[in-house]
């Protein structure tokens, strides 16, 4: 049995993340980096793949549990017989190796503690070999190594290829456990001071989380959006992955499980806003930079994501040995979209860029000559089929939400040149470009009878992309044909309030079997295409509800059901937090 999504909490150093469950259980984790092979990895398999779980002996769930204020800081407390105690998790920003600290402290009583670490590395396939050095236990596998310490020192022993450990605190007393990796060739680096490194990275996490500008309501979930983007930032090159975690299933039991642990070009216009609006331009700038390295080279090689550092080689593997969370398989690990034709990522890229330049970041020289060469390839390329926004695994066809970014890549490149004189380029051509992506979609993309868009040309079936349709100002939000569009949204994908992205079991367009969960991220877009509607009463009900949809420390998923009440789809998603910030900004303003 697999624990549901809301039960784990996200620790990490903007290089990788942990997930903690409520029963104090390290059970996902990656080292060196978010895309490197998990050395714990229950969260797709079972106990045999790798967990650490720290806890009150005999004890179950927490009894209660919270992020310390502003922070990525972890406490996780157990009320039993004998005491109380706390359990704080964290992940310091490394200087070379990463550690993963965690702190018992004695609240009340005496309580007797146990450990238990199950390490094994490359998805839970390899038992290391362990030893002792140094008072230390050493685990070694391949380019792989771990050193476990405590202090003051505890006793551990190995039963069934685990490290156990078992001790007491009494109030006031700790006992502080670190782990860090470091490869296998290399001398053990450094030891940290666990207790200095809590101290510090405290100080640092609320210091960073006193420059959000956001007053309005909700401000901690909005802030907890922020500090889960910033979680998800791989510190050394600036890209923001998805998700830290792999193959958590879009339906239980189903095989729509992939692997998030990269940086997706569809999330970059609404990630910079969501950081430029906050407040935090060093980590927008730091997204644009990522963002103009992955994209260099021929326009016609643009891939719809990169690796962290901009690797454009993906390969999707499956990973048989795992039995998939909730028995969903395959587990896979890389990703084969990253071959698909998706045009919308050029409108995307290109919006980023032009609203990097409206939100005052200093101008790059060659930006503009990688938006002038995307834009050549557009001019053409637009009138071709696709694979679309959701990465369908069926035909290509006319999806109507990339002509429409294709229509924004031209119109921001025309706002541009009216804005500025010195820039290069032949503002003519780009005005017919605009207008004739525009009559396009308005001829085969609009379904008069219904009035509403469709997904792609001749299709009947909605989209949620086309909610975006009045964000991006492709049409007013007052016109007719959006208002329709909303109002057939709401009524055909709607489940309890929140937004599925297509029918996909009744039409089979993205060519898997089964069904997926209501996707949050289009639930904020539904409230966002609300208010600009005029209907803000409902806007501002629905974006409540969302709220309502994180878990107990405020992460939110990919996609939920609404019935089950369960969370889907890989954790926390970086996207549907960025549509939380979004929408907060829509309905509120920076209060």
């Amino acid at each position: 049995m697999h624990r549901p999504l809301e039960d784990y909490a996200l620790i990490g150093d903007q290089q990788t993340a942990a997930l903690v469950s409520r029963a104090g259980s390290v059970d996902w984790l990656c080292l060196p980096r978010f895309d490197s092979a998990a050395c714990f990895a229950s969260l797709v398999g079972g106990h045999d793949n790798g967990h650490w779980r720290l806890a009150p002996k005999g004890a179950g769930d927490c009894t209660r549990r919270s992020y310390r204020p502003g922070t990525l800081i972890l406490d996780t407390e157990w009320d039993t017989d004998e005491g109380s105690v706390r359990v704080t998790d964290l992940m310091p920003q490394r200087d070379r190796a990463p550690d993963l600290v965690r702190v018992v402290q004695g609240l009340r009583g005496r309580v007797t503690m146990r450990g238990t670490l199950r390490l094994r590395f490359d998805y839970g396939s390899i038992v290391p070999w362990m030893r002792r050095a140094d008072g230390h236990r050493v685990a070694v596998a391949g380019p792989d190594s771990m050193w476990l310490r405590s202090e003051p020192p505890v006793r551990t022993w190995g039963k069934d290829f685990a490290t156990h450990s078992e001790f007491t605190v009494e109030e006031g007393e700790t006992v502080a456990f670190v782990l860090t990796w470091h490869p296998s060739h290399e001398p053990r680096p450094d030891l940290i001071d666990p207790l200095e490194s809590l101290r510090s990275s405290e100080q640092a996490w609320q210091e960073w989380s006193a420059r959000c500008r956001y007053q309005g309501p909700h401000r901690d979930a909005v802030l907890r959006s922020l500090l889960t983007l910033k979680a998800l930032t791989f510190e050394p090159t600036g890209g923001i992955v998805a998700a830290p975690t792999t193959s958590l299933p879009e339906e239980l039991g189903g095989v729509r499980n992939w692997d998030y642990r990269y940086c997706w070009l569809r999330d970059s216009t609404l990630t910079l806003g969501a950081l430029a609006s906050a407040g935090y331009l060093d980590e927008a700038e730091a997204w644009r930079r990522w963002l103009l390295r992955a994209v260099a080279g021929d326009p016609a090689d643009l891939q719809i994501m990169y690796g962290l550092s901009g690797e454009r080689r993906l390969p999707e593997t499956e990973l048989p040995w795992l039995a998939g969370y909730a028995r969903s398989t395959p587990v896979r690990a890389g990703n084969d979209a990253v071959h698909q034709l998706q045009l919308d990522v050029y409108g995307e890229v290109i919006d980023s860029l032009a609203l990097a330049r409206r939100a005052g970041m200093p101008s790059e020289p060659h930006a503009w000559r990688l938006q002038l060469a995307l834009i050549e390839f557009l001019r053409t390329a637009w009138r071709e089929p696709d694979q679309g926004l959701w990465e369908v695994r069926g035909p290509r066809r006319h999806f109507v939400h990339s002509k429409v970014m294709a229509w924004v890549a031209a119109d921001r490149i025309v706002t541009a040149l009216e804005e500025d004189a010195g820039l290069a380029g032949d503002l003519d051509a780009m005005r017919q470009l605009r207008d004739d992506i525009h009559r396009d979609v308005l001829a085969r993309g609009f379904d008069a009878e219904r009035n509403t868009f469709t997904q792609f040309y001749g299709s009947t079936e909605l989209d949620a992309s086309l909610l975006l349709i009045p964000r991006v100002g492709f049409l007013p939000p007052d016109d007719p044909r959006v208002v329709g569009t909303v109002e057939a949204i709401c009524d055909e994908l709607c489940e309890n309030g929140l937004v599925r992205r297509y029918s996909a079991e009744a039409t089979g367009v993205d060519g898997l079997p089964g069904r997926e969960g209501t996707f949050l991220v289009c639930s904020f877009w539904l409230a966002d295409a609300l208010h600009l509607t005029g209907r803000t009463k409902e806007a501002r009900e629905l974006f409540e509800q969302l709220v309502a949809t994180g878990n107990d420390v405020g992460l939110l998923a990919e996609e939920y059901d609404p019935v089950s009440r369960r969370m889907l789809g890989n954790f926390p998603q970086a996207f549907s937090h960025i549509g939380l910030v979004g929408t907060a900004y829509t309905l509120f303003g920076t209060g």
